[in-house]
């Protein structure tokens, strides 16, 4: 099991980008949490397992439509907020 944080950079909040996010960790059966950050970027922490991890990071940097993605940069893993087997949106 591999575990993984990235900052998302760029017009990443107010396009649904963490729900997105949501949806796709979901079908690659990750668990992990999203939030907005002060600063405008988007935090993702995710487990699961490496080649999931890996398509999720490649996928993260595509975004939802009407989102532009600027940079997605590797950060610390942070377990807080993540329950085995679930993606939460956090606030």
């Amino acid at each position: 099991m591999a575990e993984a944080g990235y900052r998302v950079t760029g017009r990443v909040q107010g396009v649904g980008y963490r729900w997105w996010a949501r949806s796709l960790a979901v079908r690659l059966g990750v668990s992990g949490t999203v939030r907005n950050l002060p600063d405008g970027s988007v935090a993702v922490h995710v487990r699961g397992a490496d080649d999931r991890l890996r398509l999720l990071a490649t996928s993260l940097a595509e975004g939802p439509a009407g989102a532009q993605v600027t940079s997605v940069d590797p950060i610390p893993f942070s377990p807080d907020g993540i329950s085995e087997g679930e993606f939460s949106i956090l606030r």
